[in-house]
């Protein structure tokens, strides 16, 4: 750890490679890692519970007076009206984990007044430490990272995840998805959103973006982001959006064309977008899409 950081960053660090460890070692035999079903395609493991459990520990024992708001534990840990609360995924990206398929991290987020002022992602898997205090830039590895410096989406790698839970609007998605594959040079599909807004900080994809999110999800990296020179919101733009269940990030040029395009699948939406977004949805079950011969069920 580095005299030079935040002493909370310093402590989130700590609590991060504390749960890398946990996580690297189950990975040398994931097949023996008990798996527990939250709901249909969402797990939860010991691990998860293991490595949340050492971050709530590290977290406490520096700061016993902070708040918890954690994946698997929610609120039960730490002081309950506290204006300092960590938020934290102690491994994102499960489904990958459990099938040795090495894309996962540990995002750790410390939240002041509702507002995130440092974030950790760590990837135990490469040892990629990425870090950010507010006003401070962010970093990979102690190396200042920025945005992407791209200005036409038809040359930029986009990243995003698919919706997989029961009640997600598929069609809806496929239509999005549509939308932006023909307009970029290339899309991906992770598994682990707070290591795709990383990502988008250092450069690696030029943006991203996702629905049904939580909190714990994307409040790390949207501070990344944001300290490489991004920028990141709702699918409509807005700034306030850790609570709205989508995140869109970007450099600052190709944040604004994806806006243009996802704005109409925003929950937040105005009349008329929606409007363009039931037509896009027709046209996608109208072309064999969603409701054709060879759709997922």
């Amino acid at each position: 750890m580095s005299s030079n950081l935040h002493p909370m960053l310093n402590v989130a660090i700590k609590a991060a490679r504390a749960a890398g460890a946990i996580i690297n070692r189950a990975a040398l035999d994931v097949e023996s890692v008990r798996i527990a079903q939250k709901q249909i395609n969402d797990f939860v493991t010991e691990v998860d519970h293991a490595s949340e459990q050492a971050i709530i520990e590290t977290l406490l024992t520096a700061y016993p007076d902070h708040g918890i708001l954690a994946e698997e534990s929610g609120r039960k840990h730490g002081a309950k009206d506290a204006p300092f609360v960590w938020i934290i995924d102690p491994l994102d990206g499960t489904t990958n984990f459990i099938h040795g398929f090495p894309v996962y991290c540990v995002s750790i987020a410390l939240a002041v007044k509702g507002r995130v002022e440092q974030a950790v992602v760590y990837d135990p898997a490469r040892n990629d430490l990425f870090t950010a205090t507010r006003g401070r830039g962010a970093y990979l590895n102690e190396r200042r990272i920025r945005v992407s410096k791209r200005t036409e989406l038809k040359d930029c790698l986009v990243s995003t995840g698919f919706p997989f839970r029961p009640g997600d609007d598929l069609k809806s998605y496929l239509a999005m998805l549509g939308d932006v594959m023909q307009r970029t040079a290339a899309l991906r599909r992770p598994g682990a959103a707070a290591l795709d807004l990383a990502y988008v900080a250092a450069g690696f994809a030029d943006g991203f973006f996702e629905s049904g999110l939580a909190i714990w999800d994307m409040a790390a990296g949207s501070l990344l982001v944001a300290e490489a020179g991004g920028l990141v919101g709702n699918f409509t733009g807005e700034a306030d959006f850790l609570e709205h269940r989508e995140c869109l990030a970007g450099n600052p040029r190709i944040y604004g064309q994806l806006v243009a395009i996802l704005a109409k699948y925003s929950k937040f939406a105005a009349a008329g977008d929606k409007a363009a977004l039931h037509a896009a949805t027709a046209a996608v079950k109208g072309s064999g899409g969603a409701d054709g011969p060879d759709a997922p069920h």
